[in-house]
């Protein structure tokens, strides 16, 4: 697939380019960012210039995860990023993060909204799965607050930096953003 551009009231999410690397370092090396997301620690321009320059693009070609950099509707600076990745049967995961000085302003909620509406409808999307270690209650807060539906915890189910550790699972259906499903869903009957 071509990489797309997304809007939403205040954003812009767009695939990086090799011109984001410097910023997605000096966002990458905040500890809340490197606490609860495995990237290589110390986190250097080479690893930002290799994740915008190679592994997006070519994750993007093989359709096996959408990154997008979030920024406001105007350009200024990286706000935040998302992704969704590992399609399995229909369902997405989606990730993301917020850039320190951009935390608590609802940039992450609106850039996973904005991302859910646009799996829902262009990509087939049947679930949208979140999935982050227990205690990372900034991410959960973001999930919850894009409607998100906690399912509960996942023993031993997030390999981070070689170390299992459990995670929260939440999920997000079509007919959650009042939006039509592809594939009917029939939920138990009582």
């Amino acid at each position: 697939m071509e990489p797309v551009t997304l809007t939403s009231e205040r954003l812009q999410l767009r695939t990086f380019t090799p011109g984001d690397a410097e910023e997605v370092r000096n966002a990458c090396q905040d500890p809340e960012i490197q606490r609860w997301i495995p990237l290589p620690s110390p986190y250097e321009l080479a690893h930002a210039e290799d994740f915008t320059r190679r592994y997006v693009p070519e994750a993007w070609r093989a359709d096996t995860e959408y990154t997008f950099a979030v920024r406001s509707r105007d350009g200024g600076p990286l706000l935040a990023a998302t992704s969704l990745h590992h399609p399995r049967s229909g369902s997405w995961e989606i990730g993301f993060w917020t850039a320190k000085e951009h935390r608590g302003n609802g940039y992450a909620t609106e850039a996973v909204l904005t991302v859910a509406r646009w799996a829902f409808t262009e990509l087939a999307c049947t679930r949208l799965e979140w999935r982050a270690e227990v205690g990372n209650t900034g991410s959960r807060l973001v999930a919850e607050r894009a409607g998100f539906v906690m399912e509960g915890t996942l023993r031993a189910a997030l390999d981070h930096r070689g170390t299992l550790r459990d995670c929260w699972l939440a999920s997000l259906l079509p007919s959650d953003l009042s939006l039509p499903a592809g594939v009917p869903y029939l939920p138990p009957q009582g």
